[in-house]
């Protein structure tokens, strides 16, 4: 059992059963890209073309913050402002949109840009579903 999911079940206020998978899912897929996304912008500083790949590195400093931000906002599953909740992982999934484009413009020519942009890919989607199961 991942300690993700141990953390939700162990609260004392845990999360409704069929949500739950979409939320773990969320918050993992929420500090992998931020891993990925570090990685990502540090490899491209140690790219003999970095000056045409400040856009990518920017962008993926942004969104490792961001979703940092969501993975542990999210985390905190009892007391939250649902609007706020919302607002953050709307965020995030812009973030991971954005960041996933730019990295795509590199994926040919670099590995690190098409790994960080499908982990980014993988998060908006992650959120998308979250964003199903946030209570109205």
């Amino acid at each position: 059992m991942l300690a993700v999911q141990q953390m939700l079940q162990t609260h004392p206020r845990p999360v409704p059963s069929e949500s739950q998978a979409h939320i773990i899912s969320c918050i993992e897929a929420c500090f992998v890209c931020v891993a990925t996304c570090t990685a990502c912008a540090n490899a491209c500083l140690y790219e003999p073309n970095v000056s045409d790949l400040l856009t990518c590195i920017r962008l993926n400093n942004d969104c490792a913050d961001i979703c940092s931000a969501t993975g542990c906002l999210i985390a905190r599953q009892a007391g939250y402002d649902l609007d706020l909740v919302k607002s953050q992982v709307q965020a995030c999934i812009t973030a991971c949109t954005v960041c996933a484009s730019e990295c795509g413009k590199h994926a040919a020519m670099h590995d690190h840009c098409r790994v960080c942009s499908d982990a980014c890919r993988q998060c908006a989607a992650a959120c998308d579903l979250m964003l199903d199961f946030v209570p109205a």
